[in-house]
């Protein structure tokens, strides 16, 4: 059985519902991660989660640890991460409420540490495929739930990763558009990039709170 890891955004500091086992801490070799990764149970099946933000939310999008936090899980035992991100809409069909897999993300951020293969001892250097961000086997299995609930949702979408802590000006929101954004939010990188350089599958599943 797969364990699944979920990482909290804004609105999701604590699971409502996981039984929990043990909270770890953990120390890696980028530092402490935004909070104790949670074991337990949600659903009957093994889950872990990791306030993106802290409990209570006290990080803002632009100082996350988010390479700590990656390690974190996967030291854990995360075998594939559901990111759930508070996000804006930008394309009209976005509204409050609406939820969003997004198959592709853009990313507008600057001066977060993005990668694990970095330093004076790497052995080589290291590309990975980013070609398409998100997991896709994952995004299926998150769309298969979204349908039987028959919550309303878009099965896809070009997510845009802003720096924050700021929202957008107006002016802005029209460049993402153009660029052809349907959401924006402010943690969705460096996070799937650095999923994808430890081999874990990831997907996002954005809800959008700011029209």
């Amino acid at each position: 059985m797969t364990t699944y890891a979920i990482i909290g955004g804004t609105g999701l500091t604590a699971l409502a519902g996981l039984e929990l086992d043990q909270a770890q801490t953990f120390e890696t070799p980028w530092g402490a991660p935004s909070a104790p990764v949670q074991r337990g149970h949600y659903a009957g099946r093994p889950v872990l989660f990791l306030a993106r933000h802290g409990h209570p939310h006290r990080i803002p999008p632009h100082q996350v640890n988010y390479r700590a936090n990656l390690w974190a899980l996967k030291e854990a035992g995360a075998e594939a991460i559901v990111a759930v991100n508070a996000v804006g809409g930008i394309h009209a069909a976005m509204g409050s409420g609406h939820l969003c897999v997004p198959h592709q993300l853009v990313d507008y951020t600057w001066g977060r540490g993005h990668t694990f293969f970095e330093g004076a001892d790497l052995e080589h250097v290291t590309h990975i495929d980013f070609s398409f961000p998100y997991d896709e086997p994952l995004r299926q299995r998150l769309l298969g739930a979204l349908r039987r609930l028959q919550l309303p949702h878009s099965d896809h979408g070009v997510y845009a990763a802003t720096q924050g802590p700021r929202l957008e000006t107006a002016g802005e929101i029209v460049r993402l558009e153009r660029d052809g954004c349907d959401v924006v939010g402010m943690t969705g990188m460096p996070e799937a990039a650095l999923a994808r350089e430890l081999g874990l599958p990831y997907a996002c599943l954005a809800l959008v709170v700011n029209p």
